[in-house]
């Protein structure tokens, strides 16, 4: 019974990535200095997600519509996933890590990471 759940899942993920694709949402258009700012601004950020997963979908869509080049790492399983569970104390996605002079950072919830990146980044 447990894998059938596991593969509807799964094959709803996919279908939400398929809608994603097709309906890809349009860029923030910024200058190139202001895009260069924020590029190198986002270098101190990363994004542990499921591929599948439709809150990281929703994550992934708002950065996409930001225009924000921020490095996504598959937690599903191997070296992310350790990380993840280190540092940030749960295997639970989407996770964003924020590097700042402050220190780490782990921020969950799909709903909290979008308002925290359109606060800091529109």
């Amino acid at each position: 019974m447990k894998w059938i759940i596991k593969g509807v899942r799964e094959g709803l993920g996919r279908l939400i990535i398929l809608i994603d694709f097709i309906f890809s949402p349009k860029k923030q258009q910024r200058t190139e200095s202001d895009q260069e700012k924020i590029n190198e601004e986002v270098k101190s950020i990363k994004l542990y997600q499921f591929y599948a997963c439709p809150f990281c979908i929703k994550t992934r869509r708002a950065i996409k519509r930001l225009n924000l080049p921020i490095e996504t790492r598959n937690a599903q399983s191997g070296q992310y996933r350790a990380e993840l569970l280190a540092g940030g104390g749960e295997v639970k996605v989407p996770c964003l890590k924020i590097e700042s002079d402050e220190g780490v950072q782990w921020m969950y919830e799909s709903a909290d990471i979008i308002q925290y990146l359109e606060k800091r980044f529109s």
